[in-house]
């Protein structure tokens, strides 16, 4: 399975990053071989308005199945929803830590919202 992490890092070794639309990082991991792949996610790092429906966007075209973050506001929940993306949030520690975490079931995904819109 394909699935998506926050980073504060490119680096399985790096912080999970909380927000899920201004995440600096999105670390791409298929929970079966641990292959990586790193997408800068900058300009929604730095957009006005709209990060978390377009992170989300991206997010699907990268063919993920779940996002594992530590928040994630109505928006970008509802994008992501749309596109067949599972939530997980509460997600800490390393990125490496959030999928064992994934792996292992011990996070639960999530029903809805976590924050309000635009939570930094």
């Amino acid at each position: 399975m394909r699935v998506a992490v926050t980073a504060k890092e490119a680096s399985v070794d790096g912080p999970v990053d909380p927000r899920f639309g201004r995440a600096r990082y999105l670390l791409v991991v298929d929970t079966e071989t641990g292959e990586t792949d790193v997408h800068d996610n900058e300009v929604n790092l730095n957009a006005a308005q709209g990060a978390g429906i377009q992170t989300a966007g991206n997010l699907a075209q990268l063919n993920v199945s779940a996002v594992i973050t530590g928040h994630a506001g109505p928006n970008a929940f509802r994008a992501l929803s749309a596109s067949g993306i599972a939530v997980y949030t509460g997600a800490e520690g390393t990125v490496a830590e959030a999928v064992e975490s994934f792996n292992n079931g011990k996070l639960v995904e999530a029903k809805s919202a976590d924050v309000e819109g635009h939570w930094l």
